[in-house]
């Protein structure tokens, strides 16, 4: 596992390849961040570099879908879950409960809740686009802010203003 950090709009952000593919993606100071994070050599790799890249199209506004090799994680069920979220088109949002209408398992909206939130590709895997039931913005483990923010680029609104820069692999990783 190596990793590097990144300064996105929204704050400096974590990276990791874990030889297979992205490992993870995740806001400083998220929920659900590695404990052992801090332990992980710091570097670069093909995968972080073309992460990177892909981070600042997508901030830019040019770029909807992320296309990047992910590592293998998470039971089964938090795989559908995540390959669901894959599925979400750009600018719209799925409720939990529809997910899990779509899984099959309509009874699993708070299962869907759990594996949505240990995702740990953000933005890659782009769980901000999951809301409640009415459409309310629900948990977000990089702050609802965030969420916000996202949703509303994505959406073609003006987002808030926020955070440092574009998605550059820091120099100090």
């Amino acid at each position: 596992m190596i990793a590097c950090e990144v300064d996105t709009p929204l704050g400096r952000m974590m990276m990791a390849d874990g030889g297979s593919g992205l490992a993870g993606l995740w806001f400083s100071g998220q929920r659900h961040f590695p404990n052992d994070a801090a332990d992980w050599p710091r570097g670069r790799s093909a995968t972080l570099e073309e992460a990177a890249q892909q981070l600042d199209a997508y901030f830019a506004g040019r770029r909807q879908a992320f296309d990047l090799p992910l590592a293998s994680a998470g039971s089964a069920f938090q795989q559908s879950v995540w390959q669901y979220l894959q599925a979400i088109p750009f600018g719209q949002t799925r409720s939990y409960g529809e997910i899990a209408q779509a899984l099959g398992k309509p009874a699993a909206s708070r299962a869907v809740g759990m594996a949505v939130g240990r995702n740990p590709w953000s933005l890659v895997v782009p769980c901000h686009r999951v809301v409640g039931s009415g459409g309310q913005l629900t948990g977000y483990a990089g702050g609802l802010e965030r969420k916000r923010w996202l949703l509303a680029l994505e959406t073609g609104q003006e987002p808030p203003p926020a955070g440092v820069g574009p998605a550059r692999a820091s120099r100090n990783s």
